[in-house]
């Protein structure tokens, strides 16, 4: 495998999705907390480092800032965004704050034809931006590349020292050629070759896997979905018996889940699982609490506690594996990702105790969804179980707005899988990458029967997206919605309206909560 791409980090939500870029041109990368020293990494033969977007400014006072060896080492380099303004900032460019930021699509007009970058990709892209700050004096040796009508400096480069900036985010699948200016820069600027595979990961992980667990027995966390799923077929991959896989039906699970999901682990996946019924101390805990944030503490602690207390049963246990994605950790503003503002917390990220008794394995922590479901094919996986859609760990809570109780968990679970059913028998391109049902805390009256009810409105949610960071409303059929909306209406009882979110992420997030 050949030298690596480093991504340094600068907490935008965006950071991931251009390591997720550059693994997608066979090209291995790490992705760094900003502040990682130039010497720790100079020894591994960077081939190329790219700093990435963030929601803070470089013209504040503790403005995040790099080691200066980046700045001599040599290797090309590519900012985004903040890491753009940065360079320039460090070169000897003057910055401006600007009257009004510049936020979502604009038309870049490239004035540098003849560049690595640019040439033949058009005399104007449309690109995604998202910042306040903007280059105005240009640093030594460095050419505008292109230009908005409220950004002087969109772009820019230094051909000889292989130094480029973008204000826009080429990450993004609203940035039109986005993908080809990243290929651009790793593979031709940089000279990287194509050598990396999920091969290559499933051979690395389980190594690190042996190394780190020895002969200690682990425990896994195992939700039924697709993660838990890749996470402990890996580890049993790893480590065989050493592992016991331990189901916890909270409750919260969809309609009839926590049956299909025993069979499907035991029967086809032929792994250890112990089912722990704990429906009722769940519920108790979640009784009269209807802050998200709450919700999802609570959730990760009782978790935590099951896991601990079957521990206790099985003698030499030292290690939790859970199948923790990058997308929850970004998202939970853990300490590890020092740069970024929290969103929410995931159940198995920031919902989890200080203290616990049990060591983390979290093997899929720097993939996303969709290189998990590649790594699932790898390790061998059925389809079925591969291309499951998501279901968040906290399950049916946080698709409950306000409190939980019986008869609210029965009506969102019976209109949920009428909202499933619906749509995996429809004939949909593309389809959904997610879609289930919320039930809201409004009431509205209506007529059924000839008599006025006051009754719930449930809200569905179906969205199109690659890997769960950015997504978008799925534009489903008004038959298909229709169908829907009389089932939930006529099936469940309590419902008497039905409404389509149509909101895309951001500004909103896949959960209501």
């Amino acid at each position: 495998m050949s030298a690596p791409v480093f991504i340094l980090d600068f907490g935008a939500q965006y950071s991931q999705l251009i390591a997720r870029r550059v693994r997608e041109m066979g090209v291995y990368c790490e992705l760094l907390p900003y502040d990682t020293p130039w010497a720790s990494i100079a020894g591994r033969n960077p081939g190329a480092v790219i700093l990435s977007g963030g929601p803070e400014s470089t013209l504040a006072p503790d403005a995040l800032d790099i080691d200066a060896g980046y700045l001599t080492s040599g290797v090309p380099l590519l900012g985004i965004c903040y890491g753009m303004q940065l360079i320039a900032k460090r070169l000897g460019a003057e910055l401006v704050k600007l009257d009004h930021a510049e936020y979502g699509p604009a038309d870049v007009r490239i004035s540098a034809q003849k560049n690595a970058l640019f040439e033949g990709l058009g005399p104007t892209l449309r690109v995604w931006m998202s910042h306040g700050d903007s280059v105005t004096v240009l640093p030594p040796g460095f050419e505008a590349l292109a230009s908005t009508d409220r950004c002087a400096v969109a772009a820019m480069g230094d051909a000889t020292r292989r130094i480029y900036g973008v204000q826009f985010h080429p990450e993004v699948v609203h940035t039109e050629s986005g993908t080809e200016l990243l290929r651009r820069f790793v593979r031709e600027i940089a000279g990287m070759p194509n050598d990396w595979r999920m091969d290559s990961f499933v051979e690395t992980a389980i190594a690190d896997i042996q190394a780190n667990v020895g002969s200690a027995n682990v425990l896994c966390a195992l939700s039924g979905g697709v993660d838990s799923a890749v996470a402990a077929t890996l580890v049993a991959r790893a480590i065989g018996t050493q592992l016991t896989c331990v189901f916890v039906d909270h409750g919260l699970l969809r309609k009839d889940e926590a049956e299909q999901v025993v069979v499907a682990f035991r029967d086809v996946l032929h792994l250890n699982v112990i089912v722990v019924d704990a429906k009722q101390r769940f519920l108790e805990k979640l009784a009269g609490v209807d802050d998200p944030e709450r919700k999802r503490i609570i959730i990760g602690h009782e978790f935590i506690a099951v896991f601990e207390e079957e521990s206790k049963k099985i003698p030499n246990v030292g290690f939790l594996v859970q199948g923790t994605l990058y997308p929850d950790v970004i998202e939970s503003k853990t300490p590890q990702s020092k740069a970024g503002h929290k969103i929410k917390s995931h159940h198995n990220v920031g919902g989890l105790p200080e203290r616990m008794n049990l060591t983390l394995v979290e093997p899929l922590r720097a993939l996303f969804k969709d290189e998990v479901r590649e790594l699932g094919r790898v390790l061998g996986l059925p389809e079925h179980i591969v291309a499951r859609q998501p279901f968040p760990g906290p399950g049916l809570a946080v698709r409950i707005i306000g409190d939980i109780t019986p008869d609210r968990l029965h009506v969102v679970r019976e209109a949920d899988a009428i909202v499933r059913d619906e749509i995996d028998h429809a004939t949909l391109s593309p389809h959904p990458w997610q879609y289930f049902a919320v039930l809201t805390p409004v009431k509205s009256v209506g007529v059924m029967g000839d008599g006025r009810t006051y009754a719930n409105l449930v809200a569905v949610r179906a969205i199109t997206s690659e890997d769960g960071m950015t997504a978008d409303w799925a534009r489903l059929p008004h038959d298909l919605l229709a169908r829907i909306s009389t089932r939930i209406v006529n099936e469940v009882p309590g419902v008497n309206r039905v409404a389509y979110d149509i909101t895309s992420k951001p500004p909103a997030t896949v959960e209501w909560e």
